[in-house]
């Protein structure tokens, strides 16, 4: 190919619109999830100085969830209070979630927040819960037991310690 073919072929390829390929960006609930992280970041320095203030943001948005996430974070919220009273309640990304020196341990996640089909009590990489090279991290939950509410209970204490 000569030159000048070479050059028309490249160029009339980089003009080429793509018009069929399907966007790549955030999911309507991921986008959701992103502005209340703006939101709580801003939140989040007054709740780091008022206890009682990223309480009522917590308390809140279990209010607004729908069975039987919310009685399941409600009586995660009274297991962590007891458990460990040093992890302060506040939001994160919407979701009740508990902090301990501005680092997010643990966290709830409603089955409603991105249409699953169980909510999940989750731990960040602050949380005590090394055991070898591999140890879980998220914990599906399903429904609440009592076997459910001790198990819960030392993870948090464990995560804690």
């Amino acid at each position: 190919m000569s030159q000048p073919e070479k050059n028309a072929t490249q160029e009339s390829t980089r003009s080429t619109p793509t018009t069929n390929k399907k966007s790549r960006g955030f999911a309507d609930e991921e986008r959701a999830a992103m502005k209340e992280r703006a939101k709580e970041l801003k939140a989040e320095a007054r709740a780091n100085k008022n206890k009682a203030e990223g309480e009522s943001d917590v308390l809140t948005r279990i209010a607004e969830m729908s069975e039987p996430d919310r009685t399941m974070a409600m009586r995660l919220h009274e297991i962590i209070k007891a458990s460990a009273p040093v992890l302060l309640p506040r939001t994160w990304y919407g979701m009740p979630a508990y902090a301990r020196d501005g680092k997010v341990v643990c966290f709830f996640q409603t089955a409603q927040k991105f249409n699953t089909r169980y909510a999940t009590l989750g731990f960040n990489d602050t949380a005590n819960l090394d055991e070898g090279t591999m140890w879980p991290t998220t914990f599906a939950l399903t429904e609440w037991t009592e076997a459910t509410e001790t198990r819960i209970s030392e993870l948090v204490k464990k995560a804690v310690s």
